[in-house]
């Protein structure tokens, strides 16, 4: 940046525009790292009851302070163009962020995987998923109100609620009363490899985290078992198998 500028006015029309983008994507790490402390110095039931009420506010807050500035108005905390837009557009519009997300998720992967190799890329992966599987079974389970102990019923639900869920092609089929098999038919990832003529991605360490928490965040009596997921090999119809069962 020139040696002119020395403050905030001194800066043009595009500069300041980055400058709002940055200070907001600043509020963002800043959110997470106050979580990730809560979680770190209290655990992570004292972080998402802290969560629970931070996130309430802080969307509040934000969001009628932007509406101010932008010129939409809220209702009940909802941005008035969301609730104006065609239910088919806000679907789209779903959809953009869930895409979003996995793009994010992997910018992540290549930036550890770029400077250090795959094998911390996978760690780190892995990792991650022990922290955000839970996270999103809470957020799904309050966003749908479902109970602690909501059972195989629950957790179908719940799968149908990821951001995955609009992003891949799942099924799901009973196994007997008390288990079903979840079957993850097109994946978004594993597809485009496939596209470049590439090998499935391992993913087996990351989903056995992932479905495992997710699980268990949703009912701690319900148990995981991996049926097939990259490197195994899989039939042509799903990339990965997982059969949940209940413990009673």
């Amino acid at each position: 940046m020139a040696d002119t500028v020395s403050t905030i006015e001194d800066l043009n029309q595009e500069q300041t525009a980055r400058l709002v983008m940055d200070v907001m994507h600043r509020t963002i790490i800043h959110y997470a790292l106050w979580f990730t402390e809560i979680r770190h110095q209290m655990g992570m039931q004292r972080a998402l009851e802290a969560l629970s009420v931070a996130s309430q506010k802080s969307i509040g807050i934000q969001f009628n302070r932007l509406s101010q500035i932008l010129g939409f108005e809220m209702h009940d905390d909802i941005p008035g163009p969301l609730l104006n837009m065609p239910k088919t557009k806000l679907l789209k519009l779903l959809d953009a962020a869930a895409v979003n997300w996995l793009a994010n998720d992997g910018v992540w992967f290549q930036a550890v995987e770029f400077a250090s190799g795959m094998n911390d890329a996978k760690r780190c992966n892995d990792s991650c998923w022990a922290h955000f599987s839970p996270f999103e079974a809470w957020a799904i389970k309050r966003f749908l109100d479902i109970g602690d102990r909501s059972g195989l019923e629950g957790l179908k639900k719940a799968l149908n609620f990821r951001v995955y869920a609009r992003i891949n092609v799942q099924s799901f089929a009973d196994d007997g009363p008390d288990a079903f098999i979840f079957r993850m038919n097109a994946c978004r990832v594993q597809v485009a490899r496939k596209n470049k003529n590439l090998p499935d991605y391992p993913c087996k360490s990351a989903g056995l985290v992932e479905y495992t928490y997710f699980a268990r965040a949703i009912d701690p009596r319900i148990q995981t078992e991996c049926i097939g997921c990259p490197p195994d090999a899989h039939p042509d119809d799903w990339y990965c198998a997982w059969r949940f069962y209940l413990i009673k």
